[in-house]
């Protein structure tokens, strides 16, 4: 066993993450799909289930063993700090916690995210000009900081991989044989079957995923607020997530409603992004269409105009221009 292994010297952080795809913080003004009013969500919780879930340090160090291979039994040697105001302040990270000498960020994702690679450079240097502010940068002495490692569960509609690496490098406009500034996240499906052996090592990963599994099934099938009520009782009475979705039964589905919601609301703007974009490329092909011809149809009565100036005939004319004579004759009237 290595549960003395390598304690922790510093301070990890999980905050929620406000942009666009994960900003999942409900209040009891919000409201279903179905139009009722949900219950209020205390603002101390987190703005998904995931970070709720992953905030215990028993199911953290669960999950961190499970990736890492290591097997570590004292959650005490994890600790968990909040980083308030954030990068840009809305960019902030769901956890990130550090052990055995290695700063781990964990990112849930219910949308394909390809940026991703790029906010975790942000929250990765803030943490490190936390980890080194009281440190001499400027002196001759060596300042050690903590490995990184970028992880996101990834839970979206789209068929990804088990497996597949996000590269920062993927983002540079300029591409070369090497980088001098790089960074690697992998990305772990668990929808379904995906990542199976991942979910057996990890109960509370497999439980969640079966708990996101119903709800999307569900939705097609019902209003949103019905298939979470739903999924919430039956993973309750299968227990999955039992004693979770006991005790944190209403923030719990006030979260996952709002959060599938914004996923739906996303999902339905980059569609209608992508219409219009196909629209507005359509309309720009038809205008460069008509312009074109425009300036096609201006050439060719410029020419004809100068070979009728040479005496050439309307015959003649269309023998050399490759038309019509009729349309000859229309174009010098």
């Amino acid at each position: 066993m290595e549960n003395n292994e390598n304690m922790v010297t510093n301070d990890g952080l999980a905050a929620n993450d406000n942009v666009a795809e994960n900003d999942s913080m409900v209040t009891s003004d919000q409201t279903g799909k179905s139009g009722a009013t949900m219950p209020a969500v205390n603002r101390t919780f987190k703005s998904t289930v995931f970070i709720m879930l992953f905030e215990d340090k028993r199911n953290l160090l669960e999950l961190y063993n499970a990736i890492s291979g290591k097997h570590y039994t004292d959650p005490e040697l994890l600790e968990i700090n909040t980083l308030e105001n954030a990068i840009y302040m809305s960019i902030k990270n769901d956890v990130s916690f550090l052990i055995d000498g290695r700063l781990s960020l964990y990112e849930h994702q219910s949308t394909y995210n390809p940026n991703l690679p790029l906010r975790f450079l942000l929250y990765i240097a803030n943490q490190y000009a936390s980890i080194t502010k009281d440190v001499n940068l400027y002196g001759t002495r060596l300042v050690e900081i903590p490995t990184p490692e970028f992880i996101i569960f990834y839970n979206g509609r789209k068929d990804c991989p088990d497996r597949q690496v996000l590269r920062l490098s993927d983002m540079y406009t300029v591409k070369d044989k090497s980088y001098k500034l790089e960074l690697e996240a992998t990305m772990l499906n668990i929808n379904g079957t995906h990542n199976q052996n991942l979910k057996e090592a990890c109960r509370t990963l497999k439980e969640y995923a079966i708990y996101t599994d119903k709800i999307r099934k569900y939705a097609e099938e019902m209003s949103l607020e019905d298939a979470v009520e739903r999924a919430i009782c039956e993973c309750i009475k299968e227990g999955v997530l039992k004693e979770f979705l006991e005790k944190h039964r209403a923030e719990a589905k006030a979260m996952s409603i709002f959060e599938y919601d914004q996923e739906k609301h996303i999902r339905m703007e980059r569609e209608e992004a992508w219409e219009e974009g196909r629209r507005e490329g359509m309309q720009k092909g038809r205008e460069s269409g008509l312009r074109e011809g425009e300036e096609k149809a201006l050439l060719l009565a410029k020419r004809i105009f100068k070979l009728a100036q040479t005496g050439k005939s309307s015959k003649e004319i269309a023998e050399i221009c490759a038309i019509s004579e009729e349309k000859v004759k229309q174009i010098l009237e």
